[in-house]
């Protein structure tokens, strides 16, 4: 596959739900005190369907409301058209929305799909996580809206050097 295409641009793909829903993490406190920390319940959320190349950082992302097929199919269309000039093989996993019957793979892309229950095979889970630690936690939105535009701007701001340390994995591509 890759040697018919040497060209081509590999890209790990998924997607993140991010949401009004707080998400706690450890911090430091000093000794002997208690420490009050807000939090927000909530059930608005949004999804990013993004891809990375773990090699050199390329990276695309789109911000839709749902996963399902209609939206997978939207990611697709953009994405060829992002990669117009080019093959792209996206890695993916097995979600239902990847393997539909309805799912409309345009010409220049070639799906490929990750070993069942293997997230840690993905290195964009590793890039979700990142995102999340950076934006989400221990923070509160007061609106959906307010969190869209700082995953937005996050994710417009990460530098392609940046994205490649986080999704490398040697031992895959060694």
């Amino acid at each position: 596959m890759v040697k018919d295409n040497p060209e081509a641009e590999i890209l790990f793909a998924d997607e993140a739900r991010f949401g009004t829903h707080s998400k706690l993490g450890h911090g430091w406190f000093k000794k002997g005190s208690r420490t009050t920390v807000q939090v927000k319940l909530g059930y608005k959320n949004f999804y990013i369907y993004g891809c990375a190349n773990p090699m050199n950082g390329k990276s695309f992302a789109l911000l839709l409301p749902k996963a399902n097929t209609e939206c997978m199919n939207f990611f697709l269309q953009e994405l060829a058209k992002e990669f117009a000039d080019k093959k792209v093989i996206l890695i993916v996993d097995g979600a239902g929305w990847h393997k539909s019957n309805n799912l409309l793979v345009p010409q220049n892309i070639k799906l490929v799909y990750l070993p069942p229950y293997s997230p840690e095979l993905n290195p964009i889970e590793r890039l979700w996580l990142y995102i999340k630690k950076a934006t989400i936690r221990n923070r509160i939105y007061d609106t959906i809206e307010d969190l869209e535009v700082t995953i937005c701007n996050f994710i417009k701001n990460l530098q392609n050097a940046t994205i490649a340390s986080i999704c490398h994995l040697n031992y895959l591509f060694s």
